[in-house]
Order: structure tokens, then sequence, then C-alpha cells
């Protein structure tokens, strides 16, 4: 671990500028089997995690694929980069075709301790923005381990579900999102990296991917649904070809909990708050 003082990265700041490009929209939906937006609509929700990507050459890359550490987010020396965790608020829709920016800043970096050795989890705010008004406003939670056996099953069952869905992550749709993504981390689509340097069964699913089937699953029931918030934590990895669901049930007026798990128990667990479009009213 690098001996620099953390919390000088704390304020960090950095933009992204994206056009929405309708190319890479139609490439997103082709890779979830979505229908897609045309110019001017909506981004369905999530879909802004394939976009707002800023490029890094081959040399500003770090051993795992990622950008090097030390940069915008601060160093973490022989530690693995897991996606814990976060919120999202939807506010308004960001539309295909239309300039908008992300503006990223660290509000908190903590080391902690936990079964398998000292974690340090990294917290980015992220605010998108489409002219004046913010369209999305997120948190985001990054927690480096140290390299360690990850966790391979839940000793806890599947909760009770009102809709569900089967998922079979490929490789090649593994590779797919990494690509729209532009997602270079190594263990999704490198076997040997995956497997030898890491420690993981197979290739592993993104938990952004996980986040959207989960949240797409509950779209898919409640078309009438407007979400306006979604929080999401990952519990333990799910890998390629082994296939998952993605459940839910409502747990209270314009709130639902989801779960994406299978046989060895939930993998990631979300909330979804939402309210109901009526529509416009009839004259």
């Amino acid at each position: 671990m690098s001996q620099e003082p953390l919390d000088r990265w704390i304020g960090n700041q950095e933009r992204c500028s994206d056009a929405l490009d309708p190319a890479l929209a139609a490439r997103v939906a082709a890779t979830l089997g979505h229908d897609c937006p045309a110019p001017g609509q909506a981004l369905p929700p999530l879909w802004h995690w394939a976009f707002f990507q800023n490029p890094v050459t081959a040399d500003g890359l770090g051993a795992d694929g990622h950008a090097a550490r030390g940069g915008f987010l601060p160093p973490a020396d022989d530690r693995n980069r897991m996606w814990a965790g976060g919120r999202v608020e939807f506010l308004a829709p960001l539309r295909v075709g239309i300039a908008a920016e992300r503006e990223s800043t660290v509000t908190d970096i903590q080391e902690k301790q936990g079964r398998t050795g000292a974690l340090l989890f990294v917290t980015v705010r992220h605010d998108y923005r489409q002219g004046d008004d913010i369209a999305i406003r997120e948190t985001q939670e990054i927690v480096y381990r140290q390299p360690a056996p990850p966790k391979r099953e839940l000793d806890e069952p599947m909760p009770d579900a009102e809709w569900s869905r089967t998922v079979t992550p490929t490789p090649t749709l593994l590779f797919r999102y990494s690509a729209v993504t532009f997602n270079g981390h190594r263990i999704h689509y490198d076997w040997p990296y995956a497997t030898e340097t890491e420690g993981y069964a197979d290739l592993v699913v993104h938990g952004p991917l996980i986040a959207t089937l989960q949240l797409d699953t509950f779209c898919a029931a409640h078309p009438e649904a407007r979400v306006t918030e979604f929080t999401y934590r990952g519990l333990r990895p799910l890998t390629a070809e082994r296939t998952f669901q993605t459940t839910g049930r409502l747990v209270s007026p314009g709130r639902a909990e989801l779960t994406a798990g299978n046989e060895f128990g939930p993998a990631h667990r979300a909330s979804v708050s939402f309210d109901i479009d009526h529509g416009d009213p009839t004259p």
C-alpha cells in the first residue's frame, strides 16, 4: 500500500463530456437484447454506464486492465478492485444524441478491516447534466481488497419472488458488455488472469451488468413504473456460463426489493423506488 496520505485524493474531480451517440446506444441495445431508443428518446435506466468514458491509452493502464491508480482515484497497491455498490437518483431522462456532461468527485476514502484482510473503500459522486439540468445523481462505492479467494456462495436461500428472469452469462455477453462500456478489467474476458491472478472460478460477470439486468427485469414486469431511485450492493461474484436469476418483490407502495443469485444463494441485492406513470389525462 502506498504511504501517501489518502485524504489528499478527497475532493479530486474529473469531467467527461459525451454526445450520447445513437450508434453506441444501438450496440448497448443489441448487447442487452433490448429495443434501441431513437435519437431524442430517453436512455433506459443504467444505460448511462456505457457512456462518459474517459479513454486511457495502453501505457496508462494498470496490470488489471483498469486505468492506473494514483490519478483521479487513489493508489491501492497490490489490491484487487471490486464494484461494491451505490445509489442512483433519476431526476430527468438523459436523451440519446444530445450532448451531456458528467462531473465526478471523490468524496470519501476509508480503510476497513474485513474477514480476508484490509479493505480500502473509495466513494465517488457523479452528477450527470444535460443542458442546465442534473439528470442523474449517483454515488458509487469502489472497494480494493487484498488478494484472497473470492466468496463463491452465500449461506442463505434466494428470497421469495413475484417476478423472475433467468440469465445465462456467456463469455460473448461479457465481452460485448466490456466493449460497450470500454471496461478493460481483465477478470471479464481474460480467463487465465481471472482464475490464476485474481482467484475466480471463471470469468466474472460485471457488477454493473448484473445491476442493469436486475432493473431491466423490474421494468419489464412493471412497464407503468417510473424509476426514481436505485440502490445496489454486490455480495459475491457471479461467473460465466453459470445460470442465475434476477428476481424481485414489492415491499411497499412505490418500493421493491431485487435479488440476483443462483443455487448458491444471493449475489447482488438492490432496491428500487418508483412512481406510477398514468400517462396524459384524457381530455
